[in-house]
């Protein structure tokens, strides 16, 4: 089964596994949302098989939440919890300084009060999110639907005076109706294409009436564990300045896969 993974979800598993070796026994941890931080619950759950690993976990979303429960990871929630030790969890863009993209999945909001009520934040990604410059990837802003419309040309109007390439900003849809979120809200998306200032943008959309939260992690994540689909992992440590390249032995058991479709 190892051969049928493309090189991309390789890379993410590769990434998933090595930053679960960072979880110690005792730990309350963070889960986050999309395709690689699915390979992190699962690679999180066959250590607590195989190991005895203890730790319970906060899900970002619904999604993750069943995963986690199907694959028998304890689950708390953060208010029981009240403060992680580590939060474990994709992005769809990092930049040098560790600034991330955030709210491909839709959780951005749920990842981001888990991923700040952390001692750590560690990011799993495959290599093609590592970027110079943020905003290829659409920005997500989550809004409440009451005057979407109005929020969404108040944000229009303030990416004028703004640093940014491009201004088109469109309402996330699932089929015919908008996509709602976990917190029952919309989400918006900035096609900006180049973001010069993400701490400035990330401030001043917050101001808006209506945004409840942008996909714009600043200063949060310490630790991005990179994989590649030669087999490479590479490890950036924020605080220390070091980066580590290592090889990963790529040998997922038949359980990691049970649940895949």
């Amino acid at each position: 089964m190892p051969a049928e993974l493309s090189p991309i979800d390789k890379a993410k598993f590769l990434a998933a596994k090595r930053a679960t070796e960072f979880v110690e026994d005792g730990m309350k941890l963070g889960l986050g949302t999309g395709s690689t931080a699915a390979w992190m619950v699962r690679c999180l759950a066959e250590r607590i098989r195989e190991e005895g690993l203890r730790v319970v976990g906060v899900p970002t979303s619904s999604r993750t939440a069943q995963l986690a429960a199907h694959l028998g990871i304890p689950l708390t929630t953060l208010d029981e919890a009240k403060w992680l030790d580590m939060t474990i969890d994709g992005a769809d863009e990092f930049d040098g300084n560790l600034n991330l993209i955030k709210g491909g999945g839709a959780a951005l909001l749920q990842e981001k009060i888990v991923a700040t009520a952390s001692d750590q934040m560690i990011v799993i990604a495959d290599a093609a999110k590592d970027v110079t410059q943020l905003g290829a990837f659409p920005l997500p802003i989550e809004v409440i639907p009451f005057g979407w419309q109005t929020t969404k040309a108040l944000v229009e109007e303030t990416l004028v005076s703004l640093d940014v390439l491009n201004r088109d900003v469109t309402l996330r849809m699932n089929g015919g109706s908008p996509l709602v979120t976990d917190e029952s809200n919309y989400i918006l998306d900035l096609h900006l294409k180049r973001i010069g200032n993400p701490r400035q943008l990330a401030l001043v959309l917050n101001q808006i009436p209506g945004v409840v939260e942008n996909g714009l992690f600043i200063d949060i994540c310490d630790i991005v564990v990179i994989g590649h689909g030669d087999g490479r992992v590479t490890v950036r440590d924020i605080n220390s300045g070091e980066t580590e390249d290592e090889r990963v032995e790529f040998v997922p058991t038949s359980n990691i896969f049970a649940d895949l479709d």
